[in-house]
């Protein structure tokens, strides 16, 4: 059996995921559709009258919300559902989603390019609208990247609306540039690229991990997180 499983997963991860599936289930072979967390939200959305997906595996909790209210997802109570933390799953007695993991978002900052340039080390969200960091920062694009749209959502909740979008007005005078994926400014980061990549935990902690010249710094006003 082939199964068609869209997901927002990182590369990395999907070969390690395919070959503990296919080594449990060998009757059956998983095909991937992969793209960032907007993308496949929206490709599942406009394939909702001729679904063509027959698993989501690794996407944002908010985007499987949006999917449950256009009454896309099948019930689904997973063996040990009882010991899973609640803010891991749907209300639902039979919950139509169970979470994975928790993700938030985090800066990757190049320590050897930002020496050679003489700029500093963030502590905050705020410290990225100085001056000094302006060309310096890369993010990405809340309208295609789960990432960029929970580092939005974690300002928005956090500041509160009126100082959030004046942050991050203030924060687009020095961005670079955006990105279509939410792990590509940690690596744009990790390869010197760009001093500041603002992503989430997982590229930047295991890029750091395989020796990258980075360090994973989490702002002291918080982080958003899904």
């Amino acid at each position: 059996t082939d199964l068609t499983v869209y997901t927002a997963f990182e590369p990395e991860q999907l070969s390690e995921l395919k070959t503990a599936f296919e080594r449990q289930h060998p009757d059956i072979n998983i095909k991937w559709v992969r793209d960032s967390t907007g993308v496949v939200t929206a490709r599942l959305l406009a394939e909702k009258a001729q679904p063509k997906a027959d698993v989501v595996w690794g996407l944002a909790a908010t985007s499987l919300m949006q999917l449950d209210q256009q009454q896309m997802l099948n019930a689904y109570a997973p063996k040990g559902l009882d010991k899973l933390d609640s803010r891991f799953r749907d209300s639902k007695a039979e919950p139509h989603w169970i979470g994975l993991d928790a993700f938030f978002s985090a800066i990757c900052f190049n320590k050897v390019e930002a020496e050679k340039q003489g700029i500093p080390a963030p502590t905050s969200w705020a410290d990225l609208t100085k001056p000094i960091y302006k060309g310096k920062v890369i993010m990405p694009n809340p309208s295609s990247s789960g990432t960029g749209y929970l580092s939005v959502a974690g300002w928005l909740q956090t500041m509160g609306e009126q100082q959030g979008w004046q942050f991050m007005n203030g924060l687009h005078q020095n961005i670079d540039r955006y990105t279509h994926s939410g792990s590509a400014p940690c690596k744009l980061a990790a390869s010197g690229e760009t001093v500041i990549g603002i992503s989430f935990d997982f590229p930047a902690t295991s890029l750091k991990a395989k020796g990258a010249p980075i360090e994973v710094v989490f702002p002291k006003e918080g982080s958003g997180w899904d």
